[in-house]
């Protein structure tokens, strides 16, 4: 027997969930991975296959054994290990008995906490191939699958039905059961270019056998194939392809052997506002749109058949044919609801209700007209348009396209809105508004779309906390994490100094009237403040330098950002440490005061030199740091901080502060107590 052999497992299928392959293909291999690692075995390489039709790894590499283990188990304490006339006790004989042996085979453990029986025997490592029958299934039985199928008579569950099994040791099949179904070596190529069974001869084999049967098994592979043909038939083309990478997944996922095939439509089509094409071609069709030198779609499409037709051209022509009543129907819905235009609109809003407790959407829209206006007053902005943004918002929503294609809300706003003649930062705003859609995604670009995309999120999260519907565990029907993050992100990255808490007394204030009483915000407050945590997180800023600056409380986040940079800076430098373990030892001793601490130094009663010196340094860094702080400027404050180090570190060693003298004694709690002051001005560096 070789050190090291190969092993393949593949679960053959029928065809799986487009979407969750590749989440499925990660969460196989990780789970069969790991089941090796604990036992001590790791493959020098671990290739996964990924294929509508099956999910596949190979391990190459692995030993081919368990090395050999010193199995320990701990028995009772000595001293309770023999009776009174130095005879085994129960307790000692029943824990040889459960270890399988005679008493006389028990050791002695000694440790610093005293002496145990202890039963030691040499343990032979696993075969690694008689492993693996279940670590598949354990990895199986651990897939995110959110509902199981059964099919036939059988109790095996899984996503789809599952129709063969192969695994392999080097070339000998494992035999074994998974999925109620008996292991082999027989595969199956392409549905319809090699329906015949393929035996696969060994794992190294498995790709290159599957490609002979037409069935590219690598789903990196599959994606670049199509992204490098898609992208030279483009070209061919005179275009560039869309190509986003959840599309390019899915295709992925939905082919075994990818053929790229071109198509047109008619121009006309054109003047129908390209992002409802592009959503149709996308969504429906699972095609890939063209756009020309200039960014303008064209009238050409390409679409990524399974199989490799006689007559392409065939091919071309029913996937033109498919798509045109769909564009069709797109240009009618655009003729229709231009029609009407979005101010003539806001009174269906009534009939659509936000939630119940909250009101309609025209309800919503009325609140967030107030809110954004206050915004827009607090940043100098143009109010009119704050306004006008926020009323006509929610507009789209009733529009035929937007009913017919929800994730175009805001994008078609914008262009119902530009054909009605609205100020061009107003049609910006209304799609805007809806930025950013996920983490990572662009932020607003006009003062309006801020001000909207604001506005719109402090109503939702005022008024889902106010009726007491907050997020709970893993639920949040109304997204209100995301919705919090999309503020943080929008007052920090685009440097709004605006206050959390006056935004939520606003929004308080107009929701007043639904609710018959002004509700308390703090847990609202609160619950997007502490998203502050991951969003600094993510960008791998330590979690105590961030709790450093939330013990101060502060509620504008961008204030709260201008703070932890100073504290992130300030940790770079040598002096950091020493400050903030006086900062800590400052803070226990206040902690422990009962009496009222002197607001003033009185510099009279500067004794040691010591204190003197520092009560001189606080007063010439007071003068320094003030205005910096008066500034924002944080950073510079904390730097010029630093200096303190060293009078600090001196009046710890040479002076008691807790001395008989009470007069002394609240002197120098007074020189501490500014000395805390300063730093607390930016973080609370005693955290650290």
């Amino acid at each position: 027997m070789t050190d090291k052999i190969d092993l393949l497992v593949e679960i053959g299928t029928e065809e799986l969930p487009p979407k969750a392959l590749k989440k499925l293909s990660d969460a196989f291999t990780d789970g069969i991975v790991a089941g090796y690692q604990t036992a001590g075995l790791a493959a020098e390489e671990v290739i996964a296959y990924a294929a509508p039709r099956r999910l596949a790894v190979w391990l190459k590499g692995i030993p081919a054994q368990q090395a050999d283990q010193l199995v320990e188990k701990r028995g009772p304490a000595v001293q309770a290990a023999f009776d009174k006339d130095g005879k085994p006790s129960k307790a000692a004989q029943g824990f040889a008995a459960s270890c399988g042996v005679e008493f006389a085979a028990l050791q002695r453990l000694e440790t610093d906490k005293g002496a145990w029986l202890v039963f030691r025997q040499q343990q032979a490592g696993q075969k690694t191939a008689e492993l693996f029958p279940t670590m598949v299934d354990q990895s199986l039985a651990n897939l995110p699958i959110p509902k199981r199928m059964r099919w036939g008579d059988g109790e095996a569950e899984f996503v789809r039905p599952v129709h063969w099994i192969v695994m392999l040791a080097d070339e000998q099949v494992i035999d074994a059961e998974i999925l109620s179904i008996k292991t082999g070596r027989e595969s199956r190529g392409h549905r319809f270019h090699a329906p015949a069974l393929i035996n696969i001869r060994k794992p190294a084999d498995y790709a290159v056998q599957l490609g002979e049967a037409y069935v590219v098994a690598r789903f990196e592979a599959r994606s670049e194939m199509i992204s490098k043909r898609v992208h030279e038939l483009a070209t061919e083309l005179g275009g560039k392809a869309i190509m986003p990478d959840s599309l390019l997944d899915e295709v992925a996922a939905l082919v075994e052997w990818p053929v790229p095939i071109a198509g047109r439509f008619e121009e006309k089509f054109l003047d129908v506002p390209q992002e409802a094409l592009i959503h149709t071609m996308q969504g429906d069709q699972k095609y890939f749109g063209l756009t020309d030198a200039n960014g303008k779609l064209m009238p050409n499409f390409i679409t990524i058949s399974n199989i490799e037709s006689k007559d392409p051209s065939k091919v071309s022509e029913g996937n033109e044919r498919v798509i045109r009543p769909r564009f069709s129907d797109a240009a009618f819905f655009w003729e229709q609801d231009k029609k009407q235009a979005l101010e003539a609109r806001r009174d269906k809003l009534k009939t659509v209700v936000f939630q119940q407790q909250l009101g309609t959407l025209h309800d919503k829209s009325a609140r967030v007209a107030q809110l954004a206006k206050y915004i827009a007053q607090q940043l100098k902005a143009d109010e009119s348009l704050a306004v006008r943004a926020a009323e006509l918002g929610k507009c789209d929503l009733v529009t035929n396209m937007v009913f017919e294609f929800t994730d175009l809300q805001g994008t078609m706003g914008r262009y119902y809105a530009q054909h009605d003649g609205e100020a061009a930062e107003v049609a910006q705003a209304l799609e805007e508004q809806y930025l950013p859609r996920f983490a990572g995604d662009q932020l607003p670009s006009t003062a309006t779309g801020r001000i909207l995309a604001l506005a719109e999120r402090i109503d939702t999260l005022a008024g889902i906390f106010a009726i007491g519907q907050k997020p709970t565990g893993t639920k949040d029907p109304f997204g209100l994490r995301r919705l919090a993050v999309g503020v943080l992100r929008i007052l920090i990255e685009q440097k709004l100094p605006l206050d959390l808490a006056d935004l939520l007394d606003q929004a308080a204030n107009n929701l007043t009237a639904q609710l018959g009483q002004k509700p308390d915000m703090q847990e609202a407050l609160d619950y997007i403040l502490e998203r502050l945590r991951a969003y600094y997180q993510e960008q791998g800023i330590n979690a105590e330098l961030v709790e450093a600056v939330a013990a101060l409380k502060p509620t504008q986040p961008l204030d709260f950002d201008q703070r932890l940079k100073a504290v992130v800076s300030f940790r770079q430098l040598a002096a950091s440490e020493s400050l903030a373990a006086a900062n800590k030892r400052i803070s226990n001793i206040l902690k422990k005061v009962e009496t009222t601490i002197p607001t003033e130094v009185n510099l009279s009663l500067l004794k040691e030199g010591a204190e003197q010196a520092l009560a001189e340094s606080l007063q010439a860094q007071q003068a320094k740091v003030l205005p910096l702080f008066a500034a924002g400027d944080y950073e510079q404050a904390l730097l010029s901080l630093a200096h303190l180090r060293e009078p600090v570190d001196t009046f710890f060693n040479d002076v008691m502060v807790n001395t008989e003298d009470e007069a002394l004694r609240n002197n120098r709690l007074a020189l501490l107590n500014q000395l805390r002051g300063l730093f607390l001005r930016v973080a609370d560096l005693s955290v650290l």
